[in-house]
């Protein structure tokens, strides 16, 4: 059985969310599915070091939510889930915080772009977007060389490349409903030298109070179904530290292996969607 009176309202000014209609399948079979979504979402993070919305975002949709309704929910839902998973790769040690810091500032600003665009952007349109964003993601993760033993050597034209991409990194977050790690990662380690845990542990940090800023913003805009994103959020954030564990335990290519499978299967489920929105 489906319900919709848990969703806060869409705003009426605007003539595409006029055409949004969410239906959340809040039944005991919903809620079964959001904590499973959670269970995943805690591990995958913790392994990769996303934020989980590559995961969150289709399955909302799933469940009845439009796309900008199940973004702006994902960006809600990874704030427990990226501090979870700070906590577990900050206790190795693999955490960079000024360059996380730096990122975070070039985030900050992006953030905010995105939320807005998310508001203002077509259904289907956040459909492709998410789907080019896959595409991206996955020929970045086929081009990498994952290391244990590399840092970030900070100069002053690595800071201003740091902020410029956190800038990017922001703006698809706030625009696709994600974390940003499946954007953080790659490029930490391919464009910024970072090594694959240290890459992960730092995109988390990064994540976490854009994460925050860019629901604040999402939720002024009426965008958040508050209930959905705080079962998917606690638990994933209770099963992270498995992910974590997974990920030191495995070698760099067989983490960068796993990561790449799973996008390609998301990519061709969110192309599906899309063409059958087109069609419409």
């Amino acid at each position: 059985m489906c319900s919709s009176h848990r969703l806060v309202a869409v705003d009426t000014g605007d003539a595409a969310q006029n055409l949004d209609q969410n239906h959340l399948d809040e039944s005991p079979r919903g809620l079964i599915i959001m904590a499973v979504v959670g269970v995943a979402v805690g591990v995958l993070s913790g392994m990769f070091g996303i934020g989980g919305g590559t995961v969150i975002v289709p399955a909302l949709v799933w469940l009845g939510l439009t796309q900008r309704h199940a973004a702006a929910t994902s960006m809600m839902a990874i704030v427990p889930t990226a501090v979870s998973g700070v906590i577990s790769y900050a206790v190795e040690g693999d955490v960079d915080w000024i360059v996380a810091a730096i990122v975070f500032a070039g985030m900050l600003v992006g953030g905010q772009i995105g939320s807005w665009l998310l508001s203002k952007l077509p259904e289907v349109v956040l459909r492709w977007a998410f789907v080019l964003f896959l595409l991206f993601v996955i020929v970045n993760q086929a081009m990498s060389n994952p290391s244990r033993d590399s840092h970030i050597m900070l100069s002053p034209g690595v800071i201003v490349g740091l902020i410029a991409f956190g800038v990017i990194a922001g703006i698809l977050a706030g625009l696709l409903g994600i974390g940003g790690g499946a954007i953080c990662v790659p490029a930490l380690s391919i464009l910024f030298g970072a090594s694959d845990l240290i890459a992960r542990g730092t995109s988390l940090l990064a994540m976490f109070p854009n994460a925050i800023t860019t629901s604040v913003a999402n939720a002024r805009r009426h965008m958040v179904h508050v209930k959905a994103a705080l079962i998917i959020g606690i638990v994933a954030a209770l099963t992270a530290p498995l992910g974590t564990w997974i990920a030191a335990a495995v070698t760099p290519r067989t983490g960068a292996i796993l990561f790449t499978a799973y996008l390609c299967v998301l990519l061709g489920r969110s192309f599906w969607v899309a063409l059958k929105a087109t069609r419409r």
